[in-house]
């Protein structure tokens, strides 16, 4: 599966930063343990600490690692399973030709040919290398950029893919976006902080090891990383921020064809997207307009050899980790330097994530024949059912919306489309060739493959049984254009649900969870989309006004949490995650308060029904993380850490400071009047 096109697509808004496959887990006797606690901590003054604490102190992140946390260690279990399927897959030689098993099984047993891969040193790089040494003009510098693309090499320069028009979501359009650069983020380039410096250094000798490598001398191979940082700087600086994205509006900008040429004349659009393969549009939508004016002169000011470099360096970047072990050791050194992981993660461990990513719906089907359960579907259908009302409720009862944009926000809630588990229909893969002796042609087969299934919808009806994430993954998320709330088969688990659990686990995990899909239609961004998924405002000016000012108190809250000495939490860019959060937390315990021991008094374990519900979302979030990859994650992840995510939504809940008696005095206390109530 082309991970990178469809993400794109579906405009993902999930529930993680990082997903994983699933595994059947093994549930704890007991699903809110003392043990895990630190019981000498006041919940009203560290809940995060009093949840977690003990856990926290005897769970530091293994060498293999970058954090450990709930997801992780159901990451273990998941992977495992993955391993299992994949490992049967490749052993059993008489799986019929053409089914899931078989091409599972000559996909992975190709990953894990090592000696062959290791005897073919950079080889299958080669003829793309030579093919760039002869470009002469900018013709063929952009014709090569074209090509890389659609062969499942990379893609170069700007990003394109195929999704549905924002405003006319019944349509498929073809769309052009800023891209071009390595480093996770455009401040990597423009800041000069000691931590940015450092990872700016790293990356320098990262590529300098990648051309020696190929053939290139010490001296060279210097020159050749100190021209590709100054193009990608280049195309840093033209770059919007990821502030600026989180705008739906500012990154819909829609031309003709032609008149996205006279933009940029360097760049005929015109005969460059039939060599797409866009053939009968005649218009594009472009996220970033002024990155591709600032792109247009480069073509102009950046000499070809120096694109050349830059070109060579995209085959090296997109290859290095496919390749023979002293080209993975230089990218588990670049990224060592960049998250601070100790070792290597296992190759068994990477390859079953690379088929899941490469075939995701072949391996899907296999994953869901052996671990996932019919009954799990049923509870997750009645439990969705369940959060809806919730959601109603609530809605009609907000003391700052209007009755008129109520009865726009309750159409849109009703319009949630649910989808559990796997696809209805499974991609079957048609004409991507899987050879067992052959790992790297198989990852070009796949981007080729992808990159053809993305564009061959255009000019059809919008496909609404697809998945943006493939059946082992654990986690889930809100489309805006389908209007659609997902939930793969991995997610319905251990910490987030549990078939022998009660209700206050099952809500204050998946629960939450589903709420907070749900409350990413309702967020800064997902609500400028209406109940058929198309942006365009149903609100009135005055709500929309009073919508904004809690944001706004939301994103101060969030920016007063420290992560690293001077490092805070950015409440802007984790705005639609915070407000998913609030939203979904609450809805989840409006819809406990509906069950028969969310209206009871019972304990279990010591906690009553409404401690246990909070302590359920506070176990989910628990981890450690290596301070390099905090760092790392403050300017990329749109969500907030997990220590945040503990405390965001609760300190705003009535419900937390009953359930744990917190007052006036405690260093979470907030006001009544200061707790922000918005879903």
């Amino acid at each position: 599966m082309n991970t990178k096109h469809l993400k794109n697509y579906f405009a993902v808004l999930g529930i993680l930063a990082a997903s994983y496959s699933s595994y059947a887990q093994k549930v704890p006797t007991k699903f809110i343990d003392p043990a895990n606690m630190d019981l000498t901590v006041k919940p009203g003054d560290d809940f995060y600490e009093y949840a977690s604490g003990t856990w926290i102190k005897n769970n530091p992140v293994p060498a293999k690692e970058t954090r450990w946390g709930s997801f992780n260690e159901l990451r273990d279990f998941n992977i495992n399973a993955v391993k299992s399927i994949v490992e049967e897959a490749a052993a059993d030689r008489s799986a019929p030709a053409g089914s899931p098993k078989k091409r599972v099984g000559d996909f992975y047993a190709a990953a894990m040919d090592s000696a062959t891969i290791e005897k073919a040193g950079y080889t299958p790089i080669k003829a793309d290398l030579a093919r760039i040494n002869k470009l002469k003009d900018i013709k063929g510098i952009l014709d090569e950029v074209v090509l890389m693309r659609t062969s499942g090499i990379g893609a170069p320069m700007y990003s394109f893919y195929v999704g549905q028009d924002r405003k006319n979501v019944n349509k498929y359009v073809a769309q052009l976006g800023q891209g071009g650069t390595t480093l996770p983020d455009r401040d990597y380039y423009l800041k000069d902080d000691s931590r940015t410096l450092k990872i700016r250094e790293a990356y320098l000798n990262y590529m300098t090891t990648l051309f020696t490598l190929t053939g290139s001398s010490a001296t060279d191979a210097k020159q050749k990383a100190n021209t590709v940082l100054s193009i990608e700087k280049k195309l840093a600086e033209a770059q919007m921020s990821r502030l600026e994205m989180r705008d739906p509006y500012k990154t819909y900008n829609k031309f003709t064809v032609a008149d996205f040429d006279k933009t940029t004349p360097n760049i005929n659009w015109t005969a460059t997207l039939p060599k797409l393969l866009v053939k009968g549009q005649d218009t594009v939508l472009v996220g970033a307009p002024k990155f591709f004016v600032s792109l247009n002169a480069m073509l102009t000011t950046v000499p070809v050899s120096d694109w050349k470099t830059y070109l060579e360096w995209n085959i090296l970047k997109n290859s290095a980790s496919n390749l023979s072990s002293p080209f993975v050791k230089a990218v588990f050194a670049f990224n060592q330097a960049q998250t601070g992981q100790k070792v290597q993660t296992p190759r068994w461990q990477t390859m079953s994530s690379k088929t899941d990513g490469s075939i995701g719906e072949l391996l899907g089907q296999l994953y869901v024949a052996k671990y996932f359960k019919p009954e799990a579907k049923a509870r997750m259908t009645e439990m969705i059912k369940n959060l809806r009302t919730a959601f109603e409720i609530r809605i009609k009862g907000l003391e700052w919306m209007s009755d008129v944009t109520k009865e726009k926000a309750l159409a849109k809630l009703n319009a949630f489309v649910p989808k559990i588990g796997y696809p209805d229909q499974w991609k079957t893969y048609d004409g991507l060739n899987i050879d067992r002796k052959t790992y790297f042609q198989n990852l070009r087969n796949v981007g080729a493959w992808g990159y053809n299934d993305m564009v061959s919808q255009l000019g059809k009806p919008v496909d609404r049984t697809r998945f943006g994430m493939t059946p082992p993954t654990v986690n889930a998320y809100y489309s805006p254009t389908m209007n659609e709330i997902v939930f793969p088969a991995g997610i319905l688990q251990f910490p987030f649900f549990a078939a022998n659990a009660d209700d206050a686990i099952n809500y204050g995990g998946i629960g939450a969870v589903i709420g907070h899909e749900m409350s990413h239609g309702f967020d800064d961004s997902g609500s400028q989309y209406d109940k058929d998924g198309n942006l365009r405002n149903w609100w009135t000016n005055e709500d929309r006004t009073k919508f904004e000012a809690k944001t706004k108190a939301l994103g101060e809250q969030y920016d007063s949490y420290a992560v690293l000495d001077t490092i805070h939490v950015n409440g802007k860019l984790t705005m639609g995650e915070n407000i998913g959060d609030l939203g979904g937390l609450n809805a989840a315990y409006t819809a406990f308060k509906l069950t028969k021991q969310g209206q009871s008094e019972e304990k279990i374990d010591g906690f009553t029904p409404d401690q246990r519900f909070f302590l359920s979302w506070a176990q989910v979030w628990r981890g450690n993380i290596l301070p390099d990859n905090a760092a790392q994650l403050i300017k990329t992840d749109p969500h907030s850490p997990g220590q945040f995510r503990t405390i965001g939504a609760p300190v705003n809940m009535d419900a937390w400071y009953k359930a744990f008696d917190v007052k006036p005095g405690d260093k979470l206390y907030k006001k009544p009047e200061d707790r922000i109530r918005l879903w």
